[in-house]
């Protein structure tokens, strides 16, 4: 379903829009343009998001692996050693 709308466009932009497209075939051509660029700009942004995001919690992070690094290195020479694992125990 499409919807008739009315847009203002500066005299160049027109000019720009009328030498890559025929008449007929600018509602879709500015269809695809429009689409095309809030998917790029989505995936910039969600890139600027997830990096700021990263940075932010670095600290953290960082605190999280140095607590558990230990543990992971016991449970890898366990592993290497073949010994069975004790079962958990049974909280009453």
């Amino acid at each position: 379903m499409s919807k008739r709308i009315n847009i203002i466009l500066p005299d160049t932009t027109v000019a720009v829009l009328d030498r890559v497209t025929t008449k007929g075939n600018r509602s879709r051509f500015i269809d695809r343009a429009v689409r095309q660029l809030v998917e790029t700009e989505g995936r910039a942004n969600l890139r600027t998001r997830l990096k700021q995001e990263a940075l932010e919690n670095a600290e953290r992070d960082l605190a999280i692996a140095a607590e558990w690094f230990p543990l992971e290195e016991e449970a890898a020479k366990l592993a290497e050693t073949g010994r069975p694992r004790k079962a958990p125990r049974k909280r009453t």
